[in-house]
């Protein structure tokens, strides 16, 4: 099992106790999306308390991969994905939030 396939498994456990449904093959195409951050233990996750983070996320993400418009609708997106993945958890795996974000915009073509 290569390193992809352990974090991929790794993030599907997470999403199965968490309660998320998922398409496996667009986690996988996610998850490899991201490329070397998700071995990087502080890359590798979210902090949905970071305002700087969350900016990053939007801009590096939603707007430049997803070619979405800065509004209003980003920013309740990056919340729902936080509650879904519950506040107190502090592994927010960028994996799943990513993955999160893509489902709520209808953007799975870009994968």
């Amino acid at each position: 099992m290569s390193k992809l396939d352990e974090k991929i498994a790794l993030y599907e456990s997470e999403m199965k106790k968490l309660g998320i449904s998922f398409d496996a093959d667009l986690l996988a195409k996610v998850t490899k999306g991201l490329g070397p951050s998700i071995y990087k233990k502080d890359a590798e996750t979210v902090s949905g308390s970071d305002a700087k983070e969350l900016a990053t996320v939007k801009n590096n993400f939603l707007i430049k991969k997803l070619g979405l418009s800065d509004d209003a609708k980003l920013d309740a997106a990056m919340e729902k994905a936080v509650e879904i993945m519950g506040k107190s958890n502090r592994n927010k795996y960028r994996a799943i939030f990513y993955y999160i974000l893509v489902k709520e915009f209808g953007k799975e073509s870009i994968y």
